[in-house]
């Protein structure tokens, strides 16, 4: 790995739960609000061929390289997350157009599709890009995408990128095997599994809000994990009939990548709370992609100073520009 390619943090900073909450809190957040009060987006909505509809923000930068990057968030994330917006102007400024895609039932768009959101919905999110440029067109086609939005990056790659004519995908933190990151979800700090049940709670408060014939505020109301919550919503809310076989879907692992037909970039942390390193070692790597394995950086921070400029905006420019 070279030099500028490896992150090194200052010692305050190696911790890896200070990496991973610095991602989305803290001197990052405040600096993404006012950030996007500055950004003159264009709210869009993006259609599948089966009338999903998409919520996605558009930014053009003031000094273009007839480029664009596709920016797709975490599970309930949105294109507002800190890490989302702060990644956007930074690429903005390197003269990159960026386009930032909400998952279903992400941002502000619970109201857009009665079908709730799981995390098997590629094609979805690869026919609403397509919308896209059937009216943006750009020389070259970047995607990138944060944990479950880089798992959903590198799926995107390996069954779409070709027909999307995309250039090079980079993912970051992505889960490989769904069912080992739910594990440790459960065994790190509690406060990740709090976070995630209180932000998917709410998410789904919104959407029966929206659509009350769902009618699952009983397990809203008595549920007290993200297990309990997966028990009820993977059986009545997805094709699957356990979690073992809706993690499997969505999983990388084996030849799952195999299809890969454009350079594609996996960057992970060993020091990772959620997603273990030791995953990547089941993925059977085709020639085109290539993993970055930091020894620090935490879940997606990546964090290089107490103003929490993140590193993974430096590496993506440095990453795309390598195929302008």
């Amino acid at each position: 790995m070279s030099q500028n390619s490896r992150f090194t943090p200052p010692s305050m900073l190696k911790n890896p739960h200070i990496q991973s909450i610095l991602n989305s809190l803290g001197p990052r957040k405040i600096r993404a609000k006012r950030l996007a009060n500055k950004l003159d987006s264009e709210i869009l909505t993006l259609t599948a061929k089966d009338g999903t509809r998409l919520l996605a923000e558009y930014d053009r930068s003031k000094t273009p390289n007839n480029s664009l990057i596709v920016l797709l968030h975490g599970w309930e994330g949105s294109s507002q997350s800190a890490y989302q917006v702060t990644t956007a102007n930074y690429l903005l400024k390197q003269g990159f157009d960026v386009l930032r895609l909400n998952l279903r039932d992400h941002g502000d768009s619970h109201h857009l599709n009665f079908e709730l959101f799981n995390s098997t919905m590629t094609n979805e999110v690869a026919e609403a890009i397509a919308c896209f440029f059937e009216t943006h067109a750009y020389e070259k086609r970047f995607l990138a995408g944060f944990s479950l939005g880089g798992n959903f990056t590198l799926r995107i790659a390996a069954d779409h990128g070709s027909s999307l004519k995309l250039t090079a995908a980079v993912a970051i933190c992505p889960p490989v095997d769904p069912t080992n990151a739910m594990t440790a979800l459960d065994n790190t700090l509690f406060i990740y599994e709090r976070y995630f049940f209180y932000r998917w709670s709410k998410s789904l408060r919104k959407k029966i809000a929206h659509f009350p014939e769902h009618g699952f505020e009983h397990v809203l109301n008595s549920a007290r994990t993200i297990e309990d919550m997966n028990s009820f919503f993977i059986d009545k809310h997805t094709p699957f009939d356990s979690a073992e076989s809706y993690f499997q879907a969505y999983s990388l692992i084996g030849d799952r990548l195999q299809a890969l037909e454009i350079p594609a970039h996996l960057i992970a942390s060993e020091d990772d709370p959620i997603i273990p390193a030791e995953d990547l070692q089941q993925i059977n790597c085709p020639e085109k992609l290539s993993i970055e394995l930091q020894e620090y950086g935490g879940h997606c921070g990546f964090i290089k100073n107490l103003s929490a400029h993140s590193w993974v905006e430096n590496r993506l420019v440095d990453l795309f520009r390598g195929y302008l």
